[in-house]
C-alpha cells in the first residue's frame, strides 16, 4: 500500500464528510404549510388593510365603490373626527389609555406577585388555588359582566371609571403565566441563600424575583393592554356617561348613529384605523422583551 493511501486511511474526516446526510422529503411537505400560513396571514390582514384604505376615502368615495385604492379624504376625515363633539374622540382615546395602561400595569403587578407566591411558597390549599385560577382562565369574560355590574352597583361604583378598572386587575391567565415563568426562571437555591443572609420576603421578591420576571411581566402587560384596549362589553355594561367611554364604546355610538347620518360611518372607520396605531407602536416597543421560552415553559407546565 502506498504512502498516500495510508495517509488517506488515517486522516481525520472533514466537517463536510461527517455531516449527517440531509433528509430529502417531498417538496409538498414544505410548500403546503407555507401556503396555509400565507393564506391565514392574508385572511387576517385584509380587514386591517381595508380599514386604513377606507379611512382615506371621503364619504362619497366610500359609498360609491368598493376598492382597495386609496382615497383623497384622509385629512378631512381626521379633522372631522377630532373635532366631532368638541373633541369627544380625544376624550375617548384618553379614557382607553387610562383603562388599558393603568389596568394593565396593576394587573401585571398582581399577576407577578400571585404567580411568584404560587410557584415558590408551600402552603395549605395551594393546589386548590391554582386549579381555581385555571378554572378562571376557562370562563369567558362575557359571563362575568352582569354579575360584576350587580356587585359593583351594590358598592355604588357602577357608572364610574373604577367599575372598568377594578374587574381587569385580576387576570387568571396573567397569574398562570407568571406562575409558570417564576417556577422556570427563579432558582429556589437563590431564594434560600437570600433568606439565610437575612433578606425579608418583600426584598427577595423586589430584588431577586422581579428582575428575573421582567420578560414574563412585559408579556402579561402587553396581553392585558391589548385585551383591555379592545374590550367592549365591560365598559358598555358599566358606563352610561359618554365622557367616560373608551374608544370601543365611543366608536359604537358613532356606528349606531350612522343610519341617520351616513357621514358618521367615515368617522367611525377613521377612528378604528387611528385606534389600531397605539397597539402597533406598543408591539414594536415591547418586541425586544418578548421571549418564546415563556410559551415553551407554559407548554411544559
Amino acid at each position: 500500500m502506498t504512502a498516500p493511501a495510508v495517509l488517506d486511511r488515517h486522516r481525520t474526516p472533514t466537517r463536510r464528510e461527517t455531516r449527517a446526510p440531509e433528509r430529502s422529503g417531498p417538496a409538498w411537505g414544505r410548500i403546503v404549510p407555507t401556503v396555509v400560513l400565507l393564506i391565514g396571514a392574508v385572511y387576517c390582514l385584509i380587514p386591517v388593510v381595508w380599514v386604513f384604505v377606507a379611512s382615506s376615502k371621503s364619504p362619497g368615495e366610500l359609498f360609491s365603490s368598493f376598492t382597495f385604492a386609496p382615497g383623497t379624504g384622509l385629512w378631512g376625515n381626521l379633522t372631522a373626527l377630532f373635532s366631532y363633539g368638541n373633541g369627544q374622540f380625544g376624550s375617548w382615546a384618553l379614557n382607553s389609555v387610562l383603562y388599558a395602561g393603568l389596568g394593565g400595569l396593576l394587573s401585571t403587578i398582581v399577576s407577578a406577585a400571585a404567580g411568584y407566591g404560587l410557584a415558590k411558597y408551600e402552603f395549605r390549599g395551594r393546589a386548590l388555588v391554582f386549579y381555581c385560577i385555571l378554572g378562571g382562565v376557562l370562563i369567558p369574560g362575557i359571563t362575568l359582566a352582569i354579575p360584576q355590574y350587580l356587585l359593583l352597583s351594590d358598592f355604588g361604583l357602577a357608572g364610574s371609571r373604577l367599575s372598568v378598572l377594578l374587574p381587569v386587575i385580576i387576570s387568571p391567565f396573567g397569574i398562570y403565566l407568571c406562575r409558570v415563568y417564576a417556577a422556570a426562571t427563579i432558582p429556589s437555591d437563590t431564594i434560600e441563600a437570600a433568606r439565610i443572609d437575612g433578606a425579608s420576603e418583600f426584598r427577595i421578591f423586589r430584588s431577586i424575583a422581579v428582575p428575573l420576571l421582567v420578560p414574563g411581566m412585559v408579556t402579561v402587560f402587553m396581553l392585558q393592554f391589548v385585551g383591555i384596549w379592545n374590550n367592549f362589553l365591560l365598559p358598555f355594561v358599566m358606563l352610561s356617561d359618554q365622557g367616560s367611554y373608551p374608544l370601543t364604546v365611543g366608536l359604537y355610538t358613532l356606528v349606531s348613529k350612522g343610519s341617520g347620518t351616513p357621514a358618521l360611518y367615515s368617522l367611525a372607520i377613521t377612528g378604528a384605523a387611528v385606534s389600531i396605531i397605539p397597539l402597533v407602536v406598543l408591539m414594536l416597543v415591547l418586541q425586544r422583551f418578548w421571549r418564546l421560552d415563556l410559551l415553551s415553559g407554559g407548554l411544559k407546565g
